[in-house]
């Protein structure tokens, strides 16, 4: 009985003994992950949380309204001319079509009920940085915007431009521009030329690593290819931008929608009569790498003789459309002659497509005060125009296999290219050479 109250003693002590222990060991776990988060809210605290730096917004448009768009604007209208790229009337169209039909531009108050920034803030930051191919920090000091900000203003500003002038400054030529084009090549020696096409490259700094290979050519820089066709006027009328730039012109040619309304059957009907022989596929002049078809016409490399010499003479002065066009694009807009900053390939296509929006919508606004030929004289009824548009010509033929391939032949037919460049030598000859134009 003793033995078994003192067994008894001891399993208590036991117990006690480890019941203290536990209750030591929970305590210590308990304080530790006590210090542990205190730590780690202590952490927390210390990370340098992110400044908020007052601009004065309404400062920022109050100045920009009185420098550009008061009555009494400081700077007068050729200096708003050089720093906008385009004359104020057509900025104030563009400005008022984006605030009236783009949420982004609208001018709205936020939670606290202070107005953002004014829609003339948002599209001349976008406007700055697109003529000046500035980084999206450089239009903090004037326009009060944050580089963030700014960024969104050139997003949503070139989606804008995209959306609501896309179909009217980006299209086909209609029936009576093509007449008009028409008009323009016979004055020039060349009836039925319609335009000249080239490519140009534009440079892709933060091109991924894993598509430099792709992207890279010759000069050791990854480039993004712009096929585009343009008018004595330099207005755009074709542009597909997006090969790499490991691509020559024919290969993007391959790729190209230049021919797709002519192949589709789409396209308007062209007739002229080039030294007595009549054509019906108008054609560009380009440089030496396209391929002989018949909507192509070259220079000649070697000139033998007067005659094919004043050719190539005109011809390769006349060409240099497209390459002035490209000039002018990258003067009015250096993001698209410096190196492309973004990463996102869609993005860059889209500034480039903007730009190219907006450059003709400058021609349009400013065309009349730079073109030195007169197609009026064509309208007379004593005129004599061997170039036209077939306007009773009907488009809704089917686009078949068999049609297409049709057309596909007649656009590749290197006899009609032999044929066409004979005619307009001798068309050039008796047009500049026989009246002592020709040295």
């Amino acid at each position: 009985m003793a033995s078994s109250s003192n067994n008894d003693i001891e399993n208590n002590d036991i117990e006690e003994m480890m019941d203290e222990k536990f209750d030591q060991y929970f305590d210590q776990y308990f304080e530790n992950l006590l210090i542990r988060n205190e730590n780690r809210q202590e952490a927390s605290r210390s990370k340098k949380k992110r400044a908020y730096i007052e601009r004065q917004r309404e400062q920022g448009h109050l100045q920009l309204w009185n420098d550009y768009f008061s009555e009494d604007a400081t700077y007068p209208s050729h200096m708003f001319r050089r720093r906008f790229r385009m004359n104020k009337p057509l900025f104030m169209r563009i400005v008022d079509r984006l605030s009236a039909e783009v949420p982004y531009f609208q001018h709205r108050r936020d939670a606290t009920g202070r107005f953002g920034h004014s829609p003339l803030q948002k599209a001349t930051a976008a406007i700055r940085m697109m003529a000046y191919g500035c980084p999206a920090d450089a239009v903090d000091e004037y326009l009060r915007l944050g580089e963030t900000t700014a960024l969104l203003c050139l997003e949503h500003f070139v989606q804008g431009i995209i959306n609501l002038f896309g179909d009217g400054y980006l299209r086909r030529p209609t029936p009576e521009d093509l007449q008009r084009l028409l008009d323009i090549g016979e004055i020039r020696g060349f009836p039925g030329m319609i335009g000249s096409i080239d490519c140009m490259h534009w440079e892709w700094k933060n091109c991924p690593t894993a598509w430099k290979g792709q992207y890279t050519r010759g000069s050791g820089k990854p480039t993004i290819v712009l096929e585009a066709v343009a008018s004595q006027d330099l207005w755009i009328w074709h542009a597909f931008f997006g090969p790499p730039g490991t691509l020559n012109d024919i290969n993007v040619l391959d790729r190209s929608p230049v021919f797709d309304d002519i192949l589709q059957g789409r396209a308007p009907k062209v007739n002229y009569i080039v030294n007595g022989h009549e054509y019906h596929l108008a054609y560009y002049l380009t440089d030496g790498i396209y391929p002989k078809w018949a909507t192509f016409v070259q220079s000649i490399p070697l000139p033998q003789g007067p005659k094919a010499t004043l050719f190539a003479t005109h011809q390769e002065a006349v060409r240099k459309d497209v390459e002035r066009a490209f000039g002018v694009l990258q003067a009015r807009f250096a993001i698209v002659k410096n190196p492309a900053l973004l990463w996102d390939k869609i993005k860059i296509g889209k500034i480039m497509r903007a730009c190219i929006i907006l450059h003709n919508m400058i021609v349009e606004d400013e065309r009349d005060g730079y073109t030195h030929f007169d197609v009026s004289v064509f309208e007379q009824p004593e005129s004599n125009r061997s170039s036209e548009v077939d306007f009773t010509f009907s488009t809704d033929m089917p686009s078949n296999l068999g049609n297409m391939m049709a057309i596909r032949n007649q656009i590749r037919d290197r006899k009609i290219n032999q044929q066409l460049k004979a005619d307009l030598v001798e068309n050039i000859w008796q047009k500049f050479g026989a009246n002592g134009d020709f040295n």
